[in-house]
């Protein structure tokens, strides 16, 4: 009878156990998506041009950050009105940073070239920092204010030069 007792007392303790590791795993596997509203994740990355870019940390400005990939047609397509923005609007307050899933450094290398991009870009082939976003989908973009809080997001092509666009961004700083 104490045996059986015993027996019954591990089985539920080791239940109660896989219960609970089962619990933490799902919670950790759990994709967090980011929105309008959060406060972005915490990240750090170091640009081409060897700048550190956190969540906190972007000259004060507003951080127009954009996950794209070489591979992506939608991400060449905005390619062109996202330089002219960053052109436009560099001098009032905005910060463009464009990271980069691609895992072919050189894709990556000959997309900057045939862009001529002059806004801050960084190769992230882990995809670490969009996955801690929970982008999936490129291109996706962050409006993040000297908060650090998301004010937009924007999944798929944008045209930046749209009017309506500058006039938005503008109506942040």
């Amino acid at each position: 009878m104490l045996a059986s007792r015993l027996d019954r007392l591990l089985f539920a303790g080791i239940l109660a156990s896989a219960v609970g590791l089962v619990l933490v795993v799902a919670d950790a596997l759990r994709l967090r998506v980011v929105g309008v509203g959060d406060l972005a994740p915490e990240f750090h990355i170091r640009t081409d041009n060897g700048l550190t870019i956190t969540r906190d940390h972007f000259g004060g400005k507003l951080l127009v950050l954009n996950f794209w990939a070489s591979w992506c047609p939608p991400c060449l397509a905005e390619m062109p009105s996202l330089e002219r923005f960053h052109q436009q609007l560099k001098s009032e307050g905005v910060v463009v940073l464009g990271v980069s899933v691609d895992e072919d450094e050189e894709a990556y290398r000959e997309l900057i070239r045939r862009f001529k991009l002059s806004f801050l870009t960084a190769r992230d082939p882990e995809s670490r920092l969009s996955s801690r976003f929970g982008t999936f989908r490129y291109p996706e973009t962050y409006l993040i204010d000297r908060q650090g809080r998301v004010v937009q997001k924007i999944v798929g092509a944008a045209d930046w030069m749209d009017p309506r666009m500058l006039e938005y961004v503008r109506s942040l700083l």
